[in-house]
C-alpha cells in the first residue's frame, strides 16, 4: 500500500568525480546533525566506503540507493526505509551527475535518481582552474535534463576572494544561486588506495577527526539555513517505505545463527541482507576474521561479504583456528555465501598466504581494475538461488582467482562477452558479483531455511 511521505532532501552531485562529493556531502550531513536534526545518509550505487564515514557524520546506518541493482522501483522506498523518523535526508550522488550504467543512458545516475526522489540537487564544482567558465559549465548541467533540478552550487577549491567574486558573479548572471564557498587550502585529507578511499572501520579515530573537518569546512563555507530550505521544497513522495518483513513474509525468529563477517577485512555489506535474515527468522552474530578465533556458538550458516582481504592477508592466514572453523563448517554442508572477499577467504591462497582452503582455488592481487555492472543468470542451484535466477550484481576488484576443478559455476554472466563467474559447492556460494538481496528477498528465506535443514 503506498502513501504520501514527505522527507526534506537534497541529492549532492557535481560534474565529475574528484570535484569534492564526499566532503561536501559528509560534513553537509555533520553539520546538520551537529544542529540536533536526525539526518538519513544515503549514497547513489553500489560504493561501499563512503556509507561509512556518512555513518559516523549522522550515528545512522549508510545506505545505498542503486537504481541498477534494485531496480528503479525500489529507490523510493529504500530511500524512505533509511529515512524513517529523520529530519533531513542528504544523498550523495555518484561520478558525474549524468552518468550511469555503462550503455544504459541515464540508468543509476545521480541524476536519475534524483528524478526518483523528487529530489533537488546540489551542483558542487571543482573552481579551481576556471572562472567566467564556470557559468557555462553549470548552465550544461542545469539544462540538459528539465526534469532534474538543480538548486543551487557549492563551488569547490576556491583560490581566493577575488577568485571568489568573479565566480559569483559570472553565476549571478547565469541565474544559480551559489549556496557555498570551499577554500582550496581546507581540502580534508581522506586517504585513498586501489579501490578508494580507506575505509572507516581501517581508520576510526583519523575518520572521527576527518569528518569532523569536513563538518567545520561546510560550516564555514556553506549555507545551512538556505540547504534546509531548498531540502524542505521536495514534494512528498507517493510510495511505501521498504520494509524486510514485508518483502520477505517475516518468519518468526527461531534462535538460528547466522554469522556475519566484519571487522577491518571485511567491511562491504549492505544494511538490507543482515535485515532480511533477521525477517526470515534468523540471530544475525557479527564476528571479525582477524580476531575471533572460532565462530559464534551455534553457527549454522555464514556471510562473508566484501572488503579488502588482500590488505589483511598475513593476519587472516595467521588466524588458523578460525581458517580451520570455517573450513569445517563449510564441509559439513552448511550454507556458506561469500562475495568478493569472501570468495578470495575461502580460497587455498591469497598472494601465497594460506587461506581457508574451501575453494579449489588461488587467489593473487593484479594490476588491473575489474568494475561495472553485471547482468547474470544462476547457472548452478545453490543455497542462494535456483538454477534460472536472474540477477544484477557488480564487480569491483583488483584480485585474479585461477579455479582448479570440481565447483560448478555459480552465475552466467550476459553481455557482449558472456561467461561463467563463481562457485557452487555443498552449500557454498561463493563469487565477485557484489549483489543486493532486495531485489530479490527470496535469497535471505532460502538461505536462512537451508540453514535449518542442513
Amino acid at each position: 500500500m503506498s502513501s504520501s511521505v514527505s522527507v526534506p532532501r537534497l541529492v549532492i552531485a557535481a560534474p565529475s568525480s574528484g570535484s569534492g562529493k564526499t566532503t561536501v556531502a559528509t560534513g553537509l550531513m555533520a553539520a546538520f546533525a551537529a544542529r540536533g536534526l536526525a539526518v538519513s545518509p544515503h549514497k547513489v550505487g553500489p560504493d561501499y566506503i563512503d556509507p561509512g564515514y556518512h555513518a559516523l557524520a549522522t550515528g545512522r546506518v549508510g545506505r545505498n540507493l542503486d537504481a541498477y541493482l534494485c531496480g528503479p522501483e525500489l529507490v523510493g522506498p529504500l530511500f524512505l526505509h533509511g529515512a524513517r523518523g529523520c529530519d533531513i535526508a542528504v544523498v550523495e550522488g555518484v561520478m558525474g551527475m549524468y552518468d550511469g550504467a555503462a550503455g544504459e543512458g541515464e540508468l543509476a545516475s545521480t541524476a536519475h535518481v534524483a528524478k526518483l526522489l523528487g529530489a533537488p540537487v546540489v551542483l558542487v564544482v571543482d573552481a579551481s582552474s576556471q572562472s567566467r567558465s564556470v557559468a557555462a559549465l553549470v548552465h550544461g548541467f542545469v539544462s540538459w535534463d528539465p526534469e532534474v533540478r538543480v538548486g543551487g552550487v557549492i563551488l569547490n577549491k576556491v583560490a581566493s576572494d577575488r577568485h571568489e567574486e568573479l565566480l559569483r558573479d559570472a553565476l549571478d548572471a547565469a541565474g544559480v544561486p551559489v549556496l557555498g564557498v570551499l577554500r582550496r587550502a581546507a581540502q580534508v585529507d581522506t586517504p585513498s588506495r586501489h579501490l578508494g578511499l580507506v575505509p572507516v572501520a581501517e581508520r576510526h579515530a583519523a575518520a572521527v577527526e576527518a569528518v569532523g573537518a569536513m563538518a567545520a569546512q561546510v560550516e564555514r563555507g556553506c549555507d545551512l539555513a538556505a540547504l534546509a530550505e531548498l531540502a524542505r521544497g521536495a514534494g512528498a513522495l507517493s510510495c511505501a517505505a521498504w520494509d524486510a518483513a514485508e518483502a520477505l513474509g517475516a518468519a518468526p525468529p527461531d534462535g538460528l545463527k547466522v554469522a556475519v563477517a566484519g571487522g577491518p577485512a571485511f567491511t562491504f555489506s549492505y544494511a538490507e541482507h543482515a535485515e532480511l535474515l533477521a525477517a526470515a527468522g534468523a540471530e544475525v552474530v557479527p564476528f571479525d576474521p582477524l580476531r575471533d578465533e572460532q565462530l559464534p556458538d551455534g553457527t549454522r550458516g555464514l556471510v562473508i561479504g566484501g572488503g579488502f582481504p588482500e590488505v589483511y592477508a598475513a593476519e587472516l592466514s595467521a588466524n588458523e583456528p578460525l581458517r580451520k572453523a570455517v573450513a569445517a563448517l563449510a564441509e559439513s554442508g552448511a550454507p556458506v555465501a561469500a562475495e568478493c572477499a569472501g570468495l578470495l577467504y575461502l580460497s587455498q591462497e591469497l598472494d601465497g598466504q594460506p587461506m581457508c582452503g574451501v575453494l579449489d582455488a588461488t587467489a593473487r592481487m593484479s594490476e588491473r581494475l575489474t568494475l561495472g555492472y553485471r547482468d547474470a543468470v544462476a547457472v548452478s542451484d545453490s543455497v542462494l538461488a535456483p538454477a534460472g535466477t536472474r540477477m544484477r550484481g557488480h564487480e569491483f576488484h583488483r584480485t585474479v582467482v585461477e579455479p582448479g576443478a570440481g565447483a560448478a559455476p555459480a552465475w552466467g554472466v550476459r553481455g557482449p562477452a558472456p561467461r561463467v563467474e563463481g562457485f557452487v559447492q555443498q552449500g557454498v556460494h561463493a563469487s565477485y558479483l557484489h549483489t543486493h538481496w532486495a531485489s530479490e528477498p527470496g535469497v535471505a528465506r532460502r538461505f536462512v531455511e537451508r540453514c535449518r535443514t542442513s
